[in-house]
């Protein structure tokens, strides 16, 4: 773990995704390997969302008038299909040129969410919350781990949902994630990922609980080579995972 600071934000991350902003919506571009992880996650964001909230997860609005906030959005790939199923949708980047796409794709779509340059520290502070907030794929970017978990939490209603995402830590999400997407396959810009910032999910559950939330769940996310998709999984947590808490 990096050395406690007063802000969780990486410059050189944030400059990294910046110069990836014209790229998000490309699905055979840099971005690719979130438009391949999309589905499984929108389907596992539906089934613990409307369980805890307990919705009909065949209700095409399932999810009307649940204020969600994406905390590290991007360009929108959560945001826009979160919005369809009827929520209330705030994304936040503190990449401002992530913003801007995402800002006019949704205009695009004719869709409203509101974006915002922001950090999770900027809004920990603010009196609005929400019924559902999700990190995905940041924790991993960030450079206070612990930090910016206090400042994710600090934005979620009594009794609401906090969804995490992220990379393990082990020798097959190195191989995986950084030898084959980044060198081998060429998927990912070479630097995208630090192996030493994975965080391993008994890590991330202790960050969560040290700030007196409920772990919930905690999911694995495989990748299956031969049909060449995301699954989920409840024991295989070996690259990506998520975790499920509530406060």
């Amino acid at each position: 773990m990096s050395a406690k600071t007063n802000t969780s934000i990486d410059e050189q991350e944030v400059e990294n995704f910046n110069a990836l902003a014209d790229e998000w919506w490309d699905e055979n571009g840099p971005m690719k390997p979130l438009h391949d992880l999309n589905p499984t996650r929108l389907l596992h964001f539906k089934e613990q969302i409307c369980h805890h909230f307990d919705r009909d997860i065949a209700d095409p609005k399932a999810l009307k008038g649940l204020d969600i906030l994406d905390i590290g959005c991007g360009a929108g790939l959560v945001c826009e299909p979160l919005t369809r199923l009827g929520a209330n949708v705030t994304g936040i980047d503190a990449a401002a040129k992530n913003v801007q796409v995402a800002r006019l794709h949704a205009k695009d779509m004719d869709l409203k969410i509101d974006y915002k340059n922001k950090t999770a520290e900027d809004l920990s502070t603010s009196k609005k919350k929400y019924d559902v907030v999700l990190a995905l794929e940041i924790v991993e970017h960030v450079a206070n781990p612990e930090f910016f978990i206090k400042s994710v939490l600090s934005c979620v209603k009594k009794d609401g949902l906090v969804i995490f995402s992220t990379v393990n830590r082990t020798a097959k999400s190195y191989l995986f994630a950084i030898v084959g997407a980044e060198y081998l396959l060429r998927i990912l810009p070479v630097g995208t990922h630090e192996w030493k910032k994975f965080v391993k999910p008994s890590e991330l559950v202790s960050m969560i609980e040290m700030e007196k939330a409920l772990i919930t769940d905690v999911t694995g996310m495989p990748y299956h080579p031969i049909s060449k998709e995301y699954r989920l999984s409840d024991d295989d947590l070996s690259v990506n995972y998520f975790v499920t808490a509530t406060v």
